[in-house]
């Protein structure tokens, strides 16, 4: 097992640009109602009111995957973990426009609030585009590695998904890698055709579409947890 002391890297600069004055708003008067508490352990009735599915979206960028899965799943419970406050700004406009009410914002370490989740509590957990660490000596930097898959394999149920989107050809391969290496996850790919086609409910993210624009394929791995 991977030592949990390399693992708490994972990201990269935290600020942004300067909010605005409606953004600072915006964080100031909503921020704290839907955020995740910073101690004590964490389950979908303490953090809704009530037993439900609970998702986990790992660096939710700008927050539209975030939204558009509450959004489709008004009976499922979405925390989003995001440590830059401008990705938090605009998951926030997300959750004002939608009027959704069953989405719950950490804004720092996504590990930091899987490990106080029940063990088998998760129903999917989502890591889309992360940070790619793409020098060889950052690599134990990049989320999907075994250390953090151990964390995140405890937390899902039996038949649970983890969904990985990268556009990134190095952190393909290096998953692809590590994901074979495992037994407690089972890839749901029988031809090429299932990890490159987006599949309908999974919503376009902004990264996504900048990528094509470039010119990047894109990648869409599921995986169940056994």
């Amino acid at each position: 097992m991977t030592d949990p002391s390399i693992i708490r890297r994972l990201y990269g600069r935290r600020q942004g640009h300067k909010l605005r004055l409606g953004q600072a708003a915006l964080v100031e008067e909503t921020l704290a109602d839907l955020s995740v508490p910073e101690e004590g352990p964490i389950s979908a009735a303490m953090l809704f009111g009530e037993d439900r599915p609970l998702h986990v979206e790992i660096g939710f960028g700008a927050g539209e995957h975030l939204a558009a899965q509450a959004a489709a799943n008004p009976d499922i419970g979405f925390i989003g973990c995001e440590p830059f406050l401008n990705g938090v700004v605009g998951a926030l406009s997300h959750i004002r426009d939608g009027a959704l009410t069953n989405v719950r914002l950490y804004m720092g370490d996504a590990l930091e609030v899987i490990e106080r989740l029940p063990d088998a509590s998760l129903d999917r957990l989502y890591l889309l585009h992360p940070d790619p660490w793409r020098k060889a000596r950052h690599a134990k930097r990049r989320m999907v590695n075994h250390g953090p898959l151990d964390t995140i394999a405890a937390k899902l149920k039996p038949g649970a998904e983890f969904r990985l989107g990268t556009d990134d050809p190095t952190y393909c391969r290096w998953s692809m890698m590590i994901m074979a290496a495992r037994r407690d996850f089972v890839w749901q790919a029988e031809t090429p055709h299932d990890f490159l086609t987006r599949p309908d409910d999974w919503p376009e993210t902004r990264y996504e579409r900048k990528a094509r624009r470039q010119g990047h394929e894109v990648w869409y791995y599921r995986y169940v947890r056994v």
